[in-house]
């Protein structure tokens, strides 16, 4: 009996630079119309896509994971014409692609280890795929079990405590360049989860913040929880002569903050330092801002390498938590073999008994039975359904006990050989 592979093909942080990732970037309104894109690539019969500022990654079941890899490869590159896209992605499939899915929902291959967004970055994917009609039993099964193990490894371990967050290295490298951060002051562009974490870390230390959005509701929303002045986008020239920190994180396709925004703004600043931290992809800024004198640009990559220099798993807090991932990933596999094997071949061994017994009673209650009544007819049909589930307890105990081991798939296999469960046109018992 066949099942279908699990198959993963995409890239990260480890594997292309901010510059490929912003061009397959996946706004949140696109991601159905994507996944519905990849559902029906050739052998796909189930997706779901997770798109980060650090990975995109697409989870898909096929009965043909070579044709599923070489078009997901494919869709991939359509979405960067002329980019080094191939030699960036990676690919699993089947044990290799269940160990990276379940690593990266307990944020053991993150930016920074122990991380919690990513859980709800793919929980958000998870229900993305379930809204387009894109998940089947393959990904029904692996993810939300992914998700067990992801809280086991928060839970169970030492991972998070004393992490390094992206909203520490900011202020770690805020503090670099202007010594203390009281009265600083702070401007936010947009209205990013990791942007908002890095500002309240900021204003911790004694900053004061100001907000700008595209939608200046928004921006009046988020000012009024943190004190702070509300501006609409426009007002933006002007807000980069008076702030000392610039946190980056809108959903724009294009840079927010130009070169010649902040040619103009160091003008007026004279020689001020401007720090700017974008976390954003598409990314907000220029890069060509960091050659200018006195601005200080960091996006997600340089990030990552201020993080790798800064964080340290004491405690043996990573081997635990890679531990805790190999039991999730032999758990989901015993049970993935009984569900495939024992659950299928007994309810055609059920299925097939009940059908030749409901046959021979047919035939009984047509001929010398036929003068019987509806309530005798009822009770000989309750009776041989009975008789059908105490004879075939035994053999489906017998199933159900060894469809976990390596053993259950070869007893179910000579089950339904020796009772053609697979030929339909045998059922009749002849």
């Amino acid at each position: 009996m066949s099942r279908a592979s699990l198959v993963v093909v995409g890239l990260s942080h480890r594997t292309a630079p901010v510059e490929l990732r912003e061009q397959l970037a996946v706004p949140a309104e696109s991601l159905g119309a994507c996944v519905k894109e990849i559902a029906s690539l050739p052998g796909a019969s189930e997706a779901m896509l997770v798109a980060t500022c650090n990975r995109v990654e697409a989870y898909v079941a096929s009965e043909s994971a070579s044709s599923t890899v070489a078009a997901l490869r494919g869709f991939f590159a359509k979405r960067a014409p002329g980019a080094a896209v191939d030699s960036c992605l990676y690919e699993y499939a089947d044990d290799r692609a269940v160990r990276h899915v379940f690593r990266v929902a307990a944020s053991l291959d993150s930016m920074v280890v122990g991380e919690p967004q990513i859980l709800g970055q793919v929980k958000e994917a998870y229900a993305a795929a379930e809204s387009a009609g894109a998940l089947g039993p393959t990904l029904r099964r692996a993810i939300p079990r992914a998700f067990s193990a992801a809280k086991r490894v928060r839970n169970e371990t030492g991972i998070a405590n004393g992490r390094v967050s992206v909203a520490s290295v900011a202020v770690d490298l805020a503090t670099q360049i202007f010594g203390s951060l009281s009265e600083r002051k702070v401007l936010l562009l947009g209205a990013g989860k990791m942007a908002l974490g890095a500002a309240r870390a900021l204003v911790a230390q004694g900053a004061k913040m100001s907000v700008a959005n595209r939608s200046y509701d928004r921006a009046v929303e988020l000012a009024r929880s943190w004190g702070a002045d509300a501006h609409p986008l426009d007002d933006l020239s002007l807000l980069l002569t008076v702030a000392d920190v610039v946190l980056c994180s809108t959903g724009a396709s294009r840079y927010v903050l130009t070169l010649e925004d902040a040619k103009a703004a160091m003008k007026v600043r004279r020689g001020r330092p401007l720090f700017v931290v974008d976390i954003a992809v598409p990314r907000n800024v220029d890069p060509r801002v960091n050659d200018l004198d006195g601005a200080y640009v960091y996006d997600v990559d340089d990030l990552e390498r201020e993080v790798a220099r800064a964080l340290s798993l004491r405690g043996g807090s990573l081997a635990q938590a890679e531990q805790i991932v190999d039991e999730e990933i032999h758990a989901f596999e015993r049970d993935r073999r009984a569900s495939s094997g024992a659950g299928p071949t007994i309810a055609a061994l059920r299925e097939h008994f009940r059908a030749v017994a409901r046959a021979e009673l047919e035939r009984s209650l047509s001929g010398k039975l036929k003068h019987l009544g509806a309530a005798e007819r009822a009770a000989l049909e309750a009776m041989v359904d009975a008789t059908v589930n105490k004879l075939l307890h035994a053999p489906m105990v017998a199933l159900r006990s060894q469809a976990a081991s390596e053993d259950g798939e070869a007893m179910a296999a000579v089950v339904r050989a020796l009772f053609r469960l697979s030929d339909a046109d045998d059922r009749d018992g002849s």
